[in-house]
C-alpha cells in the first residue's frame, strides 16, 4: 500500500481543519435525507485518508477504514472502524463491501511512488490496478443485489498524463503514462470509466501533487522541508536530491480532500482534475523552504544524486481544474508559498517538541 511515515497527530500546526463544504443544490436531497451516511475509506492512515476521515466524522458520518493485512498498525482516528483487507483479492473485496454496506467509497490506497514502481511493476499493477477493479466490481455487485446506490471516488493521478506532451492537462488530455505507477493508475482510471458506463456512480479524482505535514517522509517535499529545518539548526550539512528541474503543480492536501468530498455529493459520476494550475520546479520548492528558515544560498547545501533520478521523469505536470471550479465550486485555499511555509512551521515545532 501507500508508503507511510509516522502520521503527525492532528492539531493546529499540521493544517487539520474542516474544509469548506460545497454542496451543489441538486445534491441537497441526498446530503440531508435520512440517517447519516456510511463511508469506506481505503488508505485511511495516509495523508489524504486521515484528513478525509476527520472531515466526514465532523459531519456525523460513520467511517470505516481499510488497511492491508499484516502491516504495521498506523495511527488512525479512534472513531474509525478499521478493517484489514487485501483489496486485490476479489472475494475479500466483496466481503468487505457486504459487511460495511457503505453509501460512499473513497479509494485512496495504493503504491504512490513513481520511482519505487520501477522496482516492482507487477506489485504496483496489482495494488493500484487490480485492487481498484476488485473494489469497483464489489460495489457494482452490491448495488445490483441491494438496489441501494453506491458512490465511489477513485484517487487517480496526474501521472496518467506524463507522456501526453501537453503542458496544461485537463480531463480530456490524452492518457499516456510513462512509468509503471502511471500505467497502474491509468488502469484504475479506465476501470472507473467502465463501471460508470454500467451504472455505478463512480468518479476519478485526477489528483496533482498535494502536500501537508502528514506527507510521509519518503516524499521529496517532506525530505526538503525537514532538511531545511535541520540545516538551519546545524544538525545536517547537505541535502541530496534528484532532478531539480522537474516541474509540478503543488497544492494543499486538505483542499484536495475537500474536492473529493464535493465529488461524492455532486450527483453523478465524472472525472475531475484537482490542481492549482501553478507550475513550480523542485528547485523552487527548495528555495522557498530554505528561505522560510532564513537561508538564502540554498545551492551551497544541495547536492544532485544521479541514483535518485527517475528512469522517466515527466518534465511539466500542471493541471487545469476549471471543471472542478465550475461544477463543484471548488477552489484551492493555499498558495504554493503558504503550503511550503505550513510544512516548515510544523517541522520547526516538531523539532522543538522532540
Amino acid at each position: 500500500m501507500e508508503a507511510q511515515g509516522r502520521l503527525p497527530r492532528a492539531g493546529r500546526h499540521d493544517g487539520a481543519q474542516r474544509p469548506r463544504r460545497t454542496v451543489p443544490r441538486h445534491r441537497q436531497d441526498r446530503v440531508n435525507a435520512g440517517p447519516h451516511p456510511t463511508a469506506l475509506i481505503t488508505g485511511v492512515a495516509g495523508q489524504d485518508g486521515s484528513y478525509l476521515a476527520e472531515l466526514l466524522l465532523g459531519r456525523g458520518w460513520a467511517v470505516h477504514g481499510v488497511s492491508k493485512p499484516g502491516g504495521t498498525p498506523e495511527p488512525v482516528n479512534p472513531l474509525v472502524e478499521q478493517h484489514e483487507t487485501d483489496l486485490s483479492d476479489h472475494r475479500a473485496a466483496k466481503a468487505l463491501i457486504t459487511e460495511t454496506d457503505p453509501d460512499y467509497v473513497f479509494h485512496l490506497a495504493g503504491i504512490s511512488s513513481v520511482w519505487k514502481s520501477w522496482n516492482d511493476p507487477v506489485l504496483t499493477t496489482r495494488v493500484n490496478g487490480v485492487s481498484a477493479a476488485a473494489l469497483l466490481d464489489a460495489c457494482f455487485t452490491q448495488q445490483e443485489a441491494s438496489g441501494k446506490r453506491i458512490v465511489l471516488i477513485n484517487a487517480s493521478s496526474a501521472e496518467i498524463f506524463a507522456g501526453s506532451g501537453v503542458s496544461l492537462q485537463s480531463e480530456t488530455t490524452r492518457i499516456a503514462p510513462t512509468s509503471p505507477y502511471g500505467a497502474s493508475k491509468a488502469l484504475s482510471h479506465h476501470m472507473v470509466d467502465v463501471y460508470r458506463s454500467r451504472g455505478l456512480e463512480a468518479t476519478n479524482a485526477i489528483l496533482y501533487n498535494h502536500e501537508s505535514p502528514r506527507r510521509p517522509d519518503s516524499f521529496v517535499t517532506r525530505k526538503i522541508s525537514k532538511a531545511a529545518v535541520a540545516i538551519s539548526r546545524g544538525r545536517q550539512s547537505t541535502l541530496e536530491l534528484g532532478n531539480l528541474t522537474a516541474v509540478r503543480d503543488w497544492g494543499w492536501a486538505p483542499d484536495y480532500v475537500n474536492a473529493m468530498a464535493a465529488m461524492a455529493e455532486y450527483g453523478k459520476g465524472d472525472n475531475f482534475v484537482v490542481a492549482t494550475g501553478q507550475a513550480h520546479s523542485v528547485a523552487d520548492f527548495v528555495s522557498t523552504a530554505f528561505e522560510a528558515v532564513g537561508i538564502d544560498n540554498w545551492r551551497d547545501y544541495v547536492r544532485t544524486d544521479s541514483e535518485m533520478l527517475r528512469p522517466s521523469d515527466s518534465a511539466r505536470m500542471v493541471g487545469d481544474a476549471s471543471k472542478a471550479r465550475n461544477l463543484l465550486g471548488w477552489e484551492p485555499t493555499k498558495t504554493f508559498d503558504q503550503v511550503v511555509q505550513a510544512m516548515i512551521e510544523f517541522d520547526m515545532t516538531e523539532e522543538i517538541a522532540a
